[in-house]
């Protein structure tokens, strides 16, 4: 089915059967990276893993997999798509999936994120504008990937210092969504991966194929269409979350979803394929994922809660940044 799915010949398809994959390929993002994070997950609770870890690495990661597959298939014929997958996916997560999931119940944010981690994102957000001024390399790739296992060793020593409080909460949330036997989850994971890869591979190449016949770049498409619909998964699960009273979960998975997005995805595509990065990117789209990440730090500092009036912002501020990134990449700016 992977061959077949390889072959398409996408070039010859007419302009409906283009959508008809472009949403297929979605379809198999959602559910492939749904499934993956519930066995992820389910296997690192019987495992009897810090709840802590499991939040801040593990389902952040694997809410991280639909970008992650999507890049590294893009990597090779479609570097520019795989650069704005991850540039639009970080503005989507704090502009649109927080902004949402804000309108629907405040979201509590803990103070392990308000003194760590959002601080340490702050950071790597503009290393990697550093780093991407004049293209990602691979030793740059390197670094990235890196510093995404030191990360790791960092929250798993850490974790111990965390109070009963904040494990008691995942563990409910985790005894509620994650209670699976380790053949069930071993099963989602794999299952999970296989649709990861055919939804990665069914979007990009219609992505490409649509955006080579409309005459726009792979960049635009990258930034929006696939953006949004890698993001998707996790929005869903952060609406589930704060209709469930756990916003502060959801906080959590965005902010380790930025970070990953950046250090294990940007990084690991930029080690197997050096990633060009057009001047453009640095007039609206790298100055907008600097800027949000900024304003995500303050909105957390503020009361440790983000407000139903903060989720307004947010989603409008989304909505000003796509058009004027999609006016930008139409030329229409500069």
């Amino acid at each position: 089915m992977t061959l077949a799915l390889i072959h398409l010949p996408f070039a010859d398809f007419p302009i409906w059967a283009l959508l008809f994959f472009t949403l297929l390929g979605f379809v198999g993002l959602a559910l492939g990276g749904d499934w993956l994070t519930q066995g992820a997950a389910a296997i690192s609770v019987n495992l009897k893993i810090n709840p802590v870890v499991v939040g801040l690495t593990i389902v952040s990661i694997a809410t991280s997999m639909p970008e992650m597959v999507t890049s590294l298939v893009a990597a090779r014929s479609s570097p520019e798509l795989a650069m704005g997958n991850i540039l639009g996916s970080n503005v989507a997560n704090i502009g649109l999936i927080l902004g949402v999931a804000a309108l629907i119940a405040p979201l509590a944010v803990q103070i392990r994120l308000i003194r760590r981690e959002v601080p340490f994102l702050v950071a790597i957000t503009i290393l990697f504008s550093i780093f991407s001024w004049g293209g990602l390399s691979r030793w740059e790739g390197l670094v990235m990937l890196s510093i995404t296992i030191g990360y790791i060793f960092y929250v798993v020593r850490s974790a111990k210092e965390e109070s009963s409080e904040v494990e008691t909460k995942f563990q409910e949330q985790a005894g509620a969504d994650f209670r699976k036997s380790n053949w069930q989850a071993f099963g989602l994971v794999v299952v999970g991966g296989i649709l990861l890869a055919l939804g990665a591979k069914s979007l990009v190449d219609s992505s490409v194929e649509m955006a080579s016949r409309l005459g726009v770049s792979e960049t635009l498409v990258g930034l929006t269409i696939v953006a949004i619909g890698t993001s998707l998964p996790e929005l869903a699960a952060s609406v589930a979350a704060a209709r469930s009273g756990h916003g502060d979960i959801c906080a959590g998975n965005v902010v380790g979803s930025n970070l990953f997005n950046i250090l294990l995805i940007g990084g690991g595509v930029a080690t197997l394929v050096p990633i060009p990065v057009a001047t453009t990117l640095f007039f609206v789209e790298f100055p907008a994922m600097l800027g949000l990440t900024g304003l995500l730090m303050v909105f957390f500092k503020t009361g440790s809660v983000v407000t139903w009036r903060e989720g307004v912002f947010l989603l409008f501020l989304y909505i000003f940044v796509l058009g004027l990134s999609s006016l930008s990449q139409l030329g229409f700016l500069f």
